[in-house]
């Protein structure tokens, strides 16, 4: 009696491919899963807000990459000078600049006062810069670079335990330092940029007022 013929064993490859297709899934999740709909519901900015950053990501800031709908995002929180706990949502009713960084990151040190120019300009009840530093133990070295450059509009944000990174990182930003994410009044994403810019300059100041629909 001949044996019955043996079934091919599926291949590597291919459960390589399902492994990579549900850990992108699982990214998508982490953003849009469980809630995920309402939260983009619950986006304030409007498609023409969208379509103004857009037209005004020009020159210095030809780089920023502009959703096609405002992009929610994950919950994080982070540390004020005084250790406590600072989450997205103490912004809510402004539109925020984010800014990931690190002293250690010669671009992120190089973009700092013109941030810190950005603030003093345009700061106030509708708009913010909120940088969020990622060096690791103690907030005395942001502290310290921030007063040598002469920073005396910029608040002092830190993440030394890097889980605001990580959170950020799985959502596809802050691979790479600098990172800068404007949020709009709700905390959704409008605009990115993943690495310095001069935000400072002419083409700086008129996105900005392009997200604050002025």
């Amino acid at each position: 009696m001949s044996e019955p013929p043996v079934r091919p064993r599926r291949s590597s490859a291919r459960w390589g491919a399902v492994a990579v297709v549900l850990a992108l899934g699982a990214g998508a999740f982490a953003l849009y899963g469980i809630g995920g709909r309402d939260k983009a519901a619950a986006c304030e900015a409007r498609p023409e807000t969208l379509a103004a950053i857009r037209a005004a990501a020009v020159g210095e800031l030809a780089g920023v990459v502009t959703p096609s709908a405002p992009r929610p995002l994950p919950a994080v929180s982070f540390k004020d000078e005084n250790g406590a706990d600072v989450g997205l949502d103490r912004f809510r009713g402004k539109i925020v600049l984010l800014n990931l960084w690190a002293t250690w990151c010669a671009p992120c040190r190089r973009e700092m006062p013109a941030l810190d120019a950005l603030e003093q300009q345009k700061g106030g009840a509708d708009f913010a810069v909120v940088p969020v530093s990622f060096d690791l133990g103690s907030a005395d070295k942001p502290k310290a670079f921030l007063k040598e450059i002469g920073a005396q509009n910029l608040p002092l944000y830190a993440d030394p335990s890097g889980k605001m990174l990580q959170t950020m990182k799985s959502v596809g930003r802050g691979s790479g330092l600098p990172t800068t994410l404007i949020l709009d009044r709700s905390g959704c994403e409008i605009a990115y940029l993943p690495g310095p810019a001069e935000w400072a300059s002419a083409e700086g100041m008129k996105l900005i007022d392009a997200a604050l629909g002025r």
